[in-house]
């Protein structure tokens, strides 16, 4: 059948496949639960995983802009017998505006063998909590970095650690773990489209498959369940979704198992978009009370070692990077993310209200 179109009916067609287009183009329908670009700009954030560690000129317009806060977080890098630590510098920032930013400090396993290591690490975190911190990271330093004299790969669950689990849940103090790396880093760089492809080209030290000596990835995961079991009264974050981020069934088995666990999402999007965007819809449904929100995002460098043109890139990109967030969670369109072809998980506003604020404000209230 042949249809026909005169220029009244053409002009009507056209008409219609306008509106319709610019229906397509609007925000998700407040009807189906979703929020508006606008609206999820307003909702209240906690970055609970971030490293602004040198204040910027556009940052706290831009937290205001988005509603946000952050907890910024200390990172005690090891390298060849050497520990640098950027506490000071993260406390003189919060100071700065303490009414934008919360203060996470950290410790590492070095000197793990003297009598006194874990009397003098909890000097130091007392010390730390009198100048603001509210949380301790332990980073991947456990199981993949410090070694003992002997060559040993000191592990999370290292029994010499209990009076530091003791002493932090005595004072309610949650712990953000960042243990392991993603599998990723056990297997050789053959998929430039892999999301952690780069960060493991330009940082080979924490390519674990350069170091057949390095404990394997499931004796590391296996190390920090045990430890996650073994300390019940202990607030656990755990960051980079758990370090299992390419598998959220696993993760929800550890969430179903250790009800003192939760996790943040940072840095992890490209491990989600490889899977099945409904399964990690179902995944973020599930545990809405037990997810936070978290991005890694932060300042290397003091501003004033940046052009204005830097600058003005920096403040980009950031920008873009919360655009992006707001496509993937909040819309149901089809999109490339961190080189990946996955699809917007379209989460409620009640889901996002809890993931980007309420469960970290009850930890909050909890830990007073």
């Amino acid at each position: 059948m042949e249809i026909y179109f005169t220029n009244k009916g053409i002009k009507r067609m056209n008409l219609i496949l306008l509106i319709l287009f610019l229906a397509a183009c609007k925000s998700p329908s407040p009807s189906k639960g979703l929020v508006t670009a606008e609206e999820f700009k307003q909702l209240p954030k906690i970055d609970v995983h971030a490293h602004y560690k040198y204040p910027r000129t556009y940052l706290i317009d831009f937290f205001n802009r988005w509603n946000l806060k952050a907890m910024l977080v200390d990172v005690a890098i090891e390298n060849e017998g050497t520990v640098v630590r950027n506490f000071d510098n993260y406390a003189a920032h919060q100071k700065l505006y303490p009414e934008s930013f919360y203060l996470c400090t950290t410790f590492t396993a070095d000197g793990i063998e003297e009598a006194d290591y874990a009397e003098r690490i909890i000097a130091q975190l007392k010390k730390d909590i009198d100048q603001g911190a509210i949380m301790v990271k332990v980073w991947k330093n456990f199981g993949m970095v410090t070694q003992d004299s002997e060559g040993n790969y000191i592990q999370i669950n290292d029994a010499r650690l209990n009076p530091i689990w003791d002493f932090l849940k005595e004072n309610k103090i949650t712990v953000l773990a960042h243990i392991a790396d993603p599998e990723q880093a056990w297997r050789p760089l053959l998929d430039e489209n892999n999301p952690h492809y780069n960060y493991y080209k330009n940082n080979p030290q924490y390519h674990a498959y350069n170091f057949p000596s390095m404990p394997s990835y499931e004796e590391i995961i296996s190390a920090r369940d045990a430890w996650i079991e073994n300390n019940p009264g202990l607030k656990i974050i755990g960051a980079h979704i758990c370090s299992m981020a390419n598998n959220v069934d696993a993760v929800a088995a550890r969430l179903d198992k250790y009800p003192n666990l939760s996790v943040e999402v940072g840095a992890r999007f490209g491990d989600l978009a490889m899977q099945d965007s409904e399964k990690v819809k179902s995944f973020f449904e599930t545990y809405q009370d037990r997810i936070l929100f978290g991005t890694d995002y932060g300042t290397g460098e003091e501003e004033s070692q940046l052009s204005a043109e830097e600058v003005r890139q920096e403040a980009e990109r950031l920008e873009e990077q919360y655009k992006n967030l707001f496509h993937y969670l909040v819309s149901e369109d089809s999109m490339v993310l961190r080189k990946q072809n996955t699809k917007g998980l379209g989460l409620s506003k009640v889901v996002l209200s809890k993931i980007f604020s309420e469960n970290y404000l009850r930890y909050l209230k909890e830990s007073n």
